[in-house]
Order: C-alpha cells, then structure tokens, then sequence
C-alpha cells in the first residue's frame, strides 16, 4: 500500500509533467481539487484564503504544480504554493500570439463579460510573485477591478484584488477579430500550420517539428511572432486598459 506521501506526490497524481519539459502537453495537468503544492507534493489545504500572499488567476500553465515546481526550483525559492479552484466571470482563455522560447503558444486571458470558467488561483508570497512576474516577460500583470471581473472561491466567498497575466502581444483571432478560445496545444498548432504555408516553412508541418524548432531557435520564435503580426490574425485581449501594479 502506498504511504501517505506516496499518495500525495506530483508523480502519482498524475501532475509530475511541465509543459517546458513537454510542450505539447500544454498548459499542463491541473489538480482536480484546491491543494498545497510543497514541492513534489500536493497536499491537502486547510483554508482557501493566505492573506499575506497575492492571489494570481491562472489561466496556461501557472495552474500546473509541475511548471510551478519547475520554475522556484531553478531559482531556489521556496515551492509552498496554494492552489485554490475559483470561479472567474469577465475572462476566457485566449492564445497568445506569440511564440513562446519553451515551443508552445501559450494562453492568454480576453475580456469575455459573459463567461465563467472554472480556473485556478494560485496565492504567491512576495519572493514567488517576483519570480514569477519574471518568468513572465511577454505578460504583464494586472488588477482585475470588481465589479466587471468576478473571482469567487469554491465555497462562494468572493475575491478582492486578484490579479492576472495579460500578454502585451496580443492574442490570435481566426479572421474575424474575435480573441480565439485556446483549444489545447496540439488542436491550436495544427489549425494554425494548415492556415498558412509561411508558418510551415518557418516551422515544418506538424506540431512535433513546431515545438522542436521553436526550442532550437529563440530568433525563430521572434520570426514566427512578427508573422502572426504580417498575417493580420492578432487583436487585442481588450484587459490592455487595466492597471499594472
């Protein structure tokens, strides 16, 4: 029979995988419930509000224990990182348009007035929100102001002051002008391939070639960038007005 940290480990969960590690498996595994990431653990929580830490909605892969290990490992901060279910009304989970150095196009939230998904937020002490804003150099982070952006815990207790990733390229429509749902990694890859023969020569013909190319070559990934651009399939995420802290 397994132990009790055996049974809470990232590895048996199911969530030991990082998509910079795997990039088609972007955004990650999420947890199935709210739980205390402690560094290959995710264990139980006793509470689902940290006063002291920033609670960040997540919407790519922030909300993946194993992105999040990953990332306070390599600079060695501490992993002790709340992970908490909510419900957020204002937003969806657009695609970036940009191509990311770790060879995924990750996701990006859109103003979205009638929508409410099921996301993460994850609570961040000073010396992890830092880190993270760092590791976010295509995004900024910014207040989403109460009432026009509603996050509420699983128990219902409403959230002040929550913040959010917003990438500062724009995100990817489908011609219409519309911000595009992020639809999973390998489905958005694909679609964007066959649309368009300049993003086959610069990055072959299947997600498996996109991937490893824009992981060999970080001037590939600015070239694929600057395409989407030339293409005219990048909008506005329409949260560009809110306020960085």
């Amino acid at each position: 029979m397994a132990s009790r940290h055996e049974r809470h480990t990232l590895r048996a969960l199911g969530l030991a995988d990082a998509p910079r590690d795997r990039p088609l498996s972007y955004p990650g595994a999420w947890p199935a419930r709210s739980g205390l990431l402690s560094g290959d653990e995710l264990l139980p929580l006793d509470r689902l509000t940290h006063p002291g830490r920033t609670p960040v909605v997540a919407v790519g892969s922030n909300a993946s224990p194993a992105q999040l290990r990953h990332k306070m490992a390599a600079a060695a901060v501490a992993s002790t990182v709340p992970m908490v279910k909510a419900r957020v009304t204002g937003i969806d989970v657009g695609a970036s348009a940009h191509v990311s150095r770790f060879g995924y196009l990750s996701a990006s939230p859109v103003l979205a007035p009638a929508v409410t998904r099921e996301l993460f937020v994850i609570w961040l002490d000073p010396e992890q929100l830092a880190l993270v804003d760092a590791t976010e150099p295509n995004y900024d982070r910014v207040l989403l102001p109460t009432p026009a952006f509603r996050v509420e815990l699983e128990n219902g207790e409403p959230l002040l002051d929550t913040f959010a990733y917003v990438n500062h390229h724009g995100v990817l429509h489908r011609g219409d002008g519309i911000p595009r749902r992020h639809p999973g990694q390998r489905a958005l890859i694909t679609e964007l391939l066959l649309a368009s023969a300049s993003l086959r020569r610069l990055f072959g013909a299947t997600p498996e070639e996109f991937c490893a190319r824009a992981r060999a070559d970080a001037a590939l990934c600015e070239q694929g960038t600057r395409l989407f651009a030339e293409e005219k399939i990048v909008t506005s995420s329409g949260l560009e007005h809110l306020h960085v802290p």
